[in-house]
């Protein structure tokens, strides 16, 4: 039996979702009602930046086909309900389009055809779904932004939501699971759909420790990036755990997962009290950067010229939802700014002081101090040496320690980051 796989949404998860099925044999049916996208992906045009998935979809070939007629849906075996969830500032999901979604390809299923939510929806979502319950199941997504294909292809495990976990799961489903190597962890679907909120928190817990103990480093003397490899050869803690302190939460995700056990404690009268600590600690950390630029350089300079280098909220993607470097760049409405990021536009910032940048170093022309608010790869090649030879002043901030910061200091640059004292210029 050849399986066929649909996928519904062509936004990030579900482009990335299906380009993955795709490389691992299966006919791909990729759609979407918006016919512009479907030409454009058609013609290669992806709307999503991610390393390595223009490859890998260009190796794809007319295996995975994309289509904007939910008819084509019929011949799939297996469906995907994969678009982006949009949230609101409050963390709130908008469930409306997935609701649509399933409303319109529904009468254009096989009458066997399995219907999987892989989108995140909060617990209780996919049980109130219309839907014969042996063909439902809900499954959790992966998508990590800038590491979505490696993610998507080599998964650490399925989590499967199902009305009966003991059930076999059925043969077409079971065959793509099982194409991709990874143990397959069934469970009830209210279990599923909390199973993601709950690996968030963690991460959440780790980020909350690093933030809190780095800026501990930062008074004391001690250095956090000497403390971590002592916290990953701790079992109970691990290799892979979140340990680099950061410019608080950011991407919308784990924001949202935030958001919504706050909206379970107060409507079943639990305790939240911990997210709301870890909130609060995340819009702390999050105005660092905003901190040393008011004491650093606007507290000696007047009308200074600063450059920022980032826009995104993280490296390899060009998404800015509640990016931080956005959020610092709102706090000083009529500082000047000189702006360069790979893949975000200056106008994206919607600051009037904004300008945007060819390059790196020509962001750095006339400026007083240096902004790092994005760790992109490529700022790590720039040489602390040319960023001294190129700025007017002497000031880097570089929370994510893309620079070198000993190399810094030798170049006569006064160096800040996170979990670290400032570092004085030679």
């Amino acid at each position: 039996m050849t399986v066929t796989v649909g996928f519904v949404g062509m936004t990030h998860l579900g482009l990335v979702s299906a380009t993955g099925a795709c490389s691992k044999g299966f006919r791909t049916v990729c759609f979407d009602a918006d016919t512009d996208l479907i030409a454009a992906l058609g013609a290669g045009q992806l709307p999503v930046l991610e390393p390595g998935l223009d490859e890998m979809l260009a190796a794809n070939g007319e295996r995975q086909v994309f289509t904007s007629e939910a008819g084509d849906l019929n011949a799939c075996d297996v469906v995907y309900i994969a678009p982006d969830v949009p949230t609101d500032d409050a963390g709130s999901s908008d469930l409306s389009g997935i609701e649509a979604l399933i409303g319109e390809v529904d009468p254009h299923l096989g009458n066997d055809a399995i219907l999987i939510i892989l989108c995140q929806v909060p617990p209780g979502f996919t049980r109130s779904l219309d839907f014969a319950s042996d063909r439902l199941f809900y499954q959790v997504e992966t998508l990590i932004f800038g590491r979505a294909v490696e993610r998507a292809v080599e998964p650490e495990r399925f989590i499967v939501g199902c009305a009966e976990p003991a059930a076999p799961l059925p043969d077409a489903y079971g065959r793509v699971l099982d194409a991709f190597g990874c143990p397959i962890l069934p469970m009830r679907y209210e279990s599923a759909e909390l199973a993601k909120i709950s690996i968030n928190m963690c991460l959440v817990a780790s980020i909350g420790v690093a933030n809190t103990m780095a800026e501990v480093c930062e008074n004391v003397g001690a250095d956090w990036q000497e403390i971590v490899p002592a916290l990953k050869l701790d079992r109970r803690i691990g290799p892979y755990s979140y340990l680099a302190p950061g410019l608080g939460i950011a991407g919308g995700n784990l924001e949202r997962d935030l958001a919504t056990v706050l909206r379970l404690a107060e409507r079943h009268d639990t305790d939240g009290g911990i997210v709301s600590a870890w909130l609060g600690n995340s819009r702390h950390r999050r105005d660092w950067a905003a901190r040393v630029l008011r004491d650093a350089v606007l507290a000696k300079y007047d009308n200074p010229l600063i450059a920022v280098w980032g826009l995104a909220y993280k490296e390899n993607t060009h998404s800015v939802k509640n990016s931080p470097s956005l959020a610092t760049l709102a706090q000083f409405p009529d500082v000047r700014f000189a702006v360069h990021d790979p893949a975000v536009a200056a106008d994206a910032a919607g600051h009037a002081g904004v300008e945007g940048a060819a390059s790196p170093l020509s962001a750095l022309e006339g400026a007083e101090a240096l902004a790092i608010l994005t760790p992109w790869p490529e700022y790590r090649e720039v040489a602390p040496v040319d960023i001294a030879r190129a700025l007017a002043g002497t000031i880097i901030v570089d929370p994510y320690r893309v620079l070198d910061p000993r190399a810094c200091v030798t170049a006569g640059l006064a160096y800040h980051t996170l979990g670290m004292a400032p570092l004085a210029a030679d």
